[in-house]
């Protein structure tokens, strides 16, 4: 599978290393921007000017993983043999993340075949 099928495709699907691989670059990058964010503050005069150069930065980045995030989840749900609509559930306040979590990260696909094709990842 290529990146531009993994990062913005939401056909198919993907084992769980390539939804763990997504979720620690996403932790990686927000924990980057959170630390670096602390550390401007403190050492800023206007902290509060500190603080919203960095949202903003945030917030761009946030959009920029939005739509990956969403194909990669879309394709977990697939090899679990449910469909992409199922990412809803994370909208559902605390359970629905921890359900999420528990299915994309944890839950061992369909073995073989199923009707979204074959694990590609």
């Amino acid at each position: 599978m290529n990146w531009k099928h993994l990062l913005f495709s939401f056909d198919g699907r993907v084992g769980r290393g390539p939804y763990w691989g997504f979720f620690v670059v996403c932790l990686i990058v927000f924990g980057g921007f959170g630390a670096f964010t602390v550390v401007s503050a403190f050492n800023a005069a206007d902290r509060t000017a500190a603080g919203s150069g960095t949202s903003v930065g945030i917030a761009l980045v946030g959009l920029a993983f939005l739509w990956p995030s969403l194909a990669i989840q879309a394709k977990r749900w697939h090899d679990v043999d449910k469909s992409a609509w199922w990412i809803l559930i994370s909208l559902v306040p605390v359970v629905g993340g921890l359900v999420a979590l528990i299915f994309n990260g944890f839950i061992a696909g369909t073995p073989g075949p199923n009707r979204f094709g074959a694990v590609s990842g």
